[in-house]
């Protein structure tokens, strides 16, 4: 290192001995160049994770054989030890040992505090990642590759991307940075770029043009990163002057800085450990975070340079699913978690073919919905298929009916030749993976590895470099070389150009279809407890809570309100009175109310409170606090409407009354008479449900609006 810092330094002095110079300019630059280091004097070293005397490659052997053994238990399957071998070998040979290491130490980590965890992405085609227990999927159940996560031919590290609870993955950030340091780990950078609408705003106030003309400009953008929209032609529609010299000016600056660098971010959760100081390798700078470190590079840069990631990521339903292994243990002595529940239950499917998926993870948009009784579910791999095909990339490539209907057996299953067969049987000959975009290319259209590579960067999601389309006239030319005509060619390129809108490999979709299936089976045999634990989780999903407590009653569970002598802060489960369980609303549904609040309320009540008075004496909550447990009717329990108690609530001051008030001077001052407040009406509790809890348990808002909307047909008889 020192050796590399001296050459640079000389480097630099001779730049600045031709800087008065400028014919010889580019001699000092060639002279330069030579001086400098190269990357491999700065060779990146990944931790090494060693343990006593064991060697990395020894120690990573021990715990994927021993982890085979444990996913195994009836016997290692032939082919998956083979498998396992086949992948050791080759991580031995590229030096990434010590990368598994650190990712399994992790996820170690994780389920040792029991932090629900699992790999995602590429990594899921790696039964190596699938015995260290990185991720929840055997690879054998797709066509799933290893060299697509590691290849020799690529010389690219490998990227493992793990999802853990989005509540406790601070957690694990934090044991990262204490195992390291500081010093030894970083998080990646992400170069934020004018795209769209911000280029718009921003242009348009350095220009400055008047707020009502920028958001109208805006107004018309649609899509991430699209400048459709801003032609001149449309100015006349929005009342602007599309010759007016300022705002042409506006836009040709708008254009211009399209994809310009705007600033640094954080990613979300790349992180690089180092055997060495991070320092010495890459620039560093503190976090706005405490205690946090981030490397001033682009994770693309990262990726260029070799030096390998690991992706710590949030993800809400792992929380949520969590929250449900707890509950059922608590409520009915199960211990559960993701490996150990029960596979391929005909109910769930029965569940999800009926669409009734609001809720379960990935499928419980209304297009999923749509889509589930058409596509019919009944194994596991179908609901990898189901979370691959609804993407934008295998509808625009008009993937979606064709296998729709060679499913349902309206349409016949076809095979261009024997050899397309076996890239596309699962799918019933339609392409609906980027894996199969892959395949296709290689035996079809006679792609080399390296090509088939560059296909595969073309399809990469969210990439800013690479285009499909110039692959065009060589996947032609190759598919017509082996006997394909045009036509199909024409129709198999489309097809793999709609993945670079977006779509989801196989490995992705599988480990997602892992969630998929236990997030159904919790919704499908304890729905009440799963209906719980999303209010718990919240927020997340299509969904807010109104819709999730309203399906969760349509599907037989007795939901309560929030009340002062019964409810926490999270929403629990209760018994039902008739053997079963109810769901009771906690305080994080209502607005306004503080967790450390909540918790001091519950702390405070001892055996319940008796009234408005004494929440405020015992709990010494503020006058504000007590009006809003009034508003969302916290106090019904107590036998007290929301308007008698926002009353009392409304008496109560926050200071002491003055002397004159504060007793009774020789029985001269006379009791006010009970106040007779107006019941509310059915509309105005619904109403002041809505604003206070986001949601109501006494009827929905359209139920009271229904008669006026029948017309006299209706009260005729006719539809």
């Amino acid at each position: 290192m020192a050796n590399a810092e001296q050459r640079l330094r000389n480097a630099n002095e001779i730049r600045n001995l031709f800087a008065d110079h400028p014919d010889a300019i580019e001699n000092a630059t060639a002279l330069a160049r030579a001086c400098t280091f190269s990357l491999d004097e700065l060779r990146y070293e990944c931790s090494s994770e060693l343990i006593g005397q064991e060697t990395a490659t020894e120690r990573l052997a021990r715990l994927a054989t021993a982890g085979l053994r444990w996913r195994y238990p009836a016997g290692v399957p032939q082919q998956a030890s083979d498998q396992l071998a086949h992948e050791l070998r080759l991580i031995d040979k590229l030096g990434f040992a010590p990368y598994f290491l650190t990712v399994h130490d992790i996820v170690d980590f994780a389920r040792d505090r029991g932090i629900l965890c699992q790999g995602r992405g590429s990594a899921a085609n790696s039964i190596t990642c699938y015995a260290l227990g990185v991720t929840s999927v055997s690879p054998e159940i797709g066509t799933m590759l290893f060299e697509r996560f590691v290849s020799e031919a690529r010389n690219e590290p490998p990227d493992i991307d793990v999802d853990f609870e989005h509540e406790l993955r601070e957690e694990v950030i934090h044991h990262i940075y204490g195992r390291y340091g500081r010093h030894r780990a970083g998080l990646c950078a992400t170069v934020i770029h004018y795209r769209g609408k911000r280029a718009v705003r921003e242009v348009g106030r350095a220009i400055r043009l008047n707020e009502d003309t920028i958001t109208a400009l805006s107004s018309q953008i649609w899509g991430f990163g699209s400048t459709k929209g801003l032609e001149p032609e449309r100015f006349a529609e929005l009342g602007l002057d599309p010759t007016d010299r300022r705002l042409q000016q506006t836009l040709r600056l708008i254009f211009e800085i399209q994809g310009l660098p705007r600033h640094l971010s954080q990613h979300v959760g790349g992180f690089i450990t180092t055997e060495g100081r991070l320092d010495e390798l890459v620039p560093i700078e503190n976090a706005t975070m405490e205690d946090r470190t981030i490397i001033c590079w682009d994770k693309d840069d990262i990726d260029a340079l070799g030096i390998l990631k690991v992706d710590i990521l949030a993800l809400g339903m792992l929380s949520c699913l969590r929250k449900s292994f707890d509950l059922i243990a608590s409520h009915h002595q199960l211990d559960y978690d993701l490996g150990t529940l029960p596979p391929e239950d005909p109910a769930v499917y029965d569940m999800l073919c009926a669409g009734d998926s609001i809720g379960v993870f990935q499928v419980e948009s209304r297009a999923q919905m749509n889509f589930l009784p058409r596509m019919r579910p009944r194994c596991f791999y179908d609901l990898v298929i189901e979370v691959a095909i609804v993407r934008p990339g295998p509808i625009q490539g008009d993937m979606v009916h064709p296998y729709i209907r060679r499913r349902n057996g309206e349409e016949d299953v076809h095979f261009p030749s024997d050899a397309l067969g076996k890239v596309l049987a699962k799918t019933l000959g339609v392409p609906l993976l980027p894996e199969q975009a892959m395949q296709i290319a290689i035996v079809g259209a006679g792609f080399s590895p390296e090509e088939a590579d560059k296909l595969r960067r073309a399809l990469a999601t969210f990439k800013k470099h690479g285009n499909v389309s110039a692959l065009r006239d060589r996947f032609l030319r190759g598919m017509r070389a082996n006997g394909y005509d045009d036509d199909f060619g024409q129709r198999c390129f489309s097809q793999i150009e709609g993945f670079g809108s977006y779509g989801f490999p196989e490995s992705h979709a599988a480990s997602f279809a892992q969630l998929v299936y236990a997030s159904a089976w919790m919704k499908c045999h304890h729905p009440g407890i799963y209906a719980c634990a999303l209010l718990n989780s919240q927020p997340m999903g299509f969904y807010a809570p109104a819709q999730i407590v309203r399906d969760s009653r349509e599907h037989g569970l007795e939901v309560r309100p929030v009340c002062l002598n019964n409810s926490t802060w999270d929403c629990t489960m209760e018994p039902n009175g008739r053997g079963g369980l109810a769901l009771r609303l906690g305080f994080r549904q209502v607005k306004a109310i503080k967790e450390e609040d909540a918790r001091w309320l519950v702390a405070a009540r001892g055996n319940g409170y008796r009234d408005v008075a004494d929440v405020w004496r015992r709990a010494g909550v503020s006058a504000q606090m007590l009006s809003t447990l009034t508003e969302a009717d916290a106090f019904s329990g107590l036998e007290l409407s929301r308007r008698a108690a926002l009353w009392e609530a409304k008496a109560l001051q926050k200071r002491q009354p003055l002397p004159l008030f504060a007793q009774d001077i020789d029985g001269e001052v006379l009791q006010e008479p009970q106040a007779q407040l107006p019941q509310m009406t059915l509309g105005e509790e619904i109403v002041e449900d809505y604003v206070s809890t986001r949601l109501s348990l006494r009827a929905h808002p359209l139920a009271l609006l229904r008669p006026l909307l029948s017309g006299p047909q209706n009260e005729k008889g006719a539809p």
